[in-house]
Order: C-alpha cells, then sequence, then structure tokens
C-alpha cells in the first residue's frame, strides 16, 4: 500500500513539507515529521493516532524533516531512526563545529560571520532538540519492516531514501522543479570536507534504480519521472557553474556570496547555504568528467551533451 501523504506548511524559501505514514505488519509508520512548530504538532496529533506509531524514519536531518523527532520521542512510544551521518553530527557536535569553523575560514567567511554561524547552529533555528534516543537506520532498522535503505548523499551527507514494495521515499535527494543546495560540510570519517559532488554522482547510479518506484518527494507534487527530475537538477547545476566559471578563480566563496547577495542582514546559515553552492560547482568544474562519465552510465549524456560542451569547454 502506498503511504499517505501528510502536507505540513512550513516558514521556510522551500514551502510546505510531505511527511508520509504507512502500517506495516499493523504497525504504524511515519516518515519525516515536519517542523517544530505548534502547527506542525497539531497536524500530528489530529491525523495519525500517535498512539499506534511504533517507528519514525527520518530522511535527513534537516529541521523541517525531523524537527519534531524529540517532541515525538517524548510522547509517543515510537523509535526514532536517524541516518548514519547524522548520529555522527549529533556525537560529535562540538567536533564538527570546530571543524566547520576551520573550514568557513578557509573558502573566506571573517571571524565575526564566524561566531554568528556558531551561534545560530546552536539557537534552535536551524537544529532543534534531538531526539534523546534513537537508533541508525544503516544499522537498526528491523526487518521486518520490509524496507530497503538506500544512502544518497548529495543535497546532504546523510540522505537516505527509504523503498518499498512499489515507493520511495525521497526526502530532499529527488524534488520536482528544485535545485536542492547540497550543504557544504565535515566527513567526521575523515575529519576534511566532505565531498559532496563526488557522493551526488554515485547517488545518481543508485537513484535510477528507482525508476520504476512511485517517487513520494519531501516537497512539492509527485514526480512522475525520475530522469526528468534529474535532467532539471543536472541543467539547473550546468547553468549555475556557468555562471561561476566567468568569476576569477582567486575569488573566494565568501566573496561571491558578498558580490551576489542583495541582502547584507541575511540570516549566517543562507550565507553558509550560498557558499555551500559555490564550493559545489567549483568542485564540478575542476572535474566535470566525473559527472559526464555517470552520465553516460545511466544514458542521460545526450540530453545534456550540448550545455554540458558549452559550460566545460
Amino acid at each position: 500500500m502506498t503511504p499517505t501523504q501528510h502536507t505540513i506548511n512550513t516558514a521556510y524559501v522551500v514551502g510546505s513539507v510531505h511527511c508520509y505514514s504507512t502500517e506495516i505488519s499493523g504497525d504504524l509508520v511515519l516518515f519525516d515529521t515536519g517542523p517544530p512548530t505548534d502547527e506542525a504538532q497539531q497536524y500530528l496529533q489530529e491525523n495519525l493516532d500517535l498512539d499506534r506509531l511504533k517507528s519514525v524514519i527520518v530522511t535527513h536531518c534537516h529541521i523541517d524533516h525531523y524537527g519534531l523527532a524529540r517532541w515525538l520521542g517524548e510522547e509517543t512510544n515510537a523509535t526514532i531512526y536517524l541516518p548514519f551521518r547524522d548520529y555522527l553530527k549529533i556525537t560529535r557536535h562540538t567536533e564538527r563545529l570546530e571543524l566547520m569553523y576551520d573550514l568557513l575560514l578557509e573558502i573566506g567567511f571573517e571571524p565575526v560571520f564566524l561566531e554568528k554561524f556558531r551561534e545560530s547552529m546552536g539557537d534552535g533555528t536551524v537544529f532543534p532538540p534531538l531526539p534523546e534516543n534513537f537508533k541508525v537506520i544503516e544499522e537498526d532498522l528491523p526487518q521486518q519492516l520490509g524496507l530497503t535503505a538506500l544512502s544518497c548523499p548529495g543535497h546532504s551527507q546523510s540522505d537516505m531514501v527509504l523503498i518499498g514494495a512499489d515507493w520511495a521515499i525521497t526526502g530532499d535527494v529527488m524534488l520536482q522543479g528544485i535545485f536542492q543546495t547540497p550543504l557544504l560540510d565535515i566527513d567526521l570519517l575523515t575529519g576534511k570536507r566532505f565531498q559532496n559532488y563526488v557522493a551526488y554522482c554515485e547517488s545518481l547510479t543508485k537513484l535510477v534504480t528507482l525508476r520504476d518506484k512511485k517517487i513520494l518527494p519531501g516537497h512539492r507534487n509527485t514526480i512522475d519521472s525520475v530522469d526528468s527530475c534529474l535532467l532539471f537538477y543536472i541543467s539547473k547545476l550546468l547553468v549555475r557553474a556557468g555562471r561561476i566559471n566567468k568569476l576569477p578563480m582567486e575569488m573566494t566563496a565568501a566573496e561571491i556570496v558578498t558580490k551576489l547577495s542583495k541582502d547584507d542582514s541575511s540570516h549566517p546559515f543562507v550565507s553558509y547555504l550560498k557558499a555551500s553552492e559555490i564550493v559545489f560547482l567549483r568542485d564540478f568544474l575542476a572535474e566535470p568528467d566525473i559527472l559526464k562519465n555517470v552520465l553516460i552510465e545511466i544514458g542521460l549524456f545526450p540530453r545534456v551533451a550540448d550545455s554540458f560542451s558549452s559550460v566545460v569547454d
């Protein structure tokens, strides 16, 4: 049975977010939670039998997708499942922030900005409190749920796709008509920058295996075609890379954000998002053949060949 879609308003630019619920072997399962708002709490209370909720599975720990995870952990008997990479971020939060601080310095941000960024990471506006007790999807997801968990990093390093018999819940991995900003982050397994350009290219080979599934995305409309969704993203990537390619290489990502920003009062997290995209695009421009070879492998390169050549050549 295809999961039921629940649409909850958010205050974020991306708009409303979708959560999904379904019964598996008589147990109620919820995928993602919505944002940490009274409206979202009320929606879940009115539309789900929370007394029967057994599992909450989070596609990735961004505020609009996991914001009520802690509340659900306290209010219900459900087990909360989070991606492994998010587990690392939670348990090694201080270490990650210090490494992120150094990384943002490297791409040109000033200490004054970094202090504001550090504050934003702890004030609850970006990362609300996480559940005190949770399990890891990749290690602990019960076999009796009959789900396949597919790690598809790119938008974030923790992105998970949850696959049922004929459907796939994709979080922010595949969105209709949206270029989801790939976030700059630290790989806590190596202590170095997470290579999300390479990770996204590898994820493409996994995402095309969903061509026969009904795609249940985290935002906007249901996706009719996996290929059209991926081609939209690649086309936007090429357009934006073409713009970045015209800027002097000596300009840091922070300088480009300042140059292109129309609002100096932006939340520091917004500037971080913009800088993340620039780093991702520059990684592509440095090694375009990684993406090209994957697109050839999955049969999509002919449809973007002209645009690809115009940017790279």
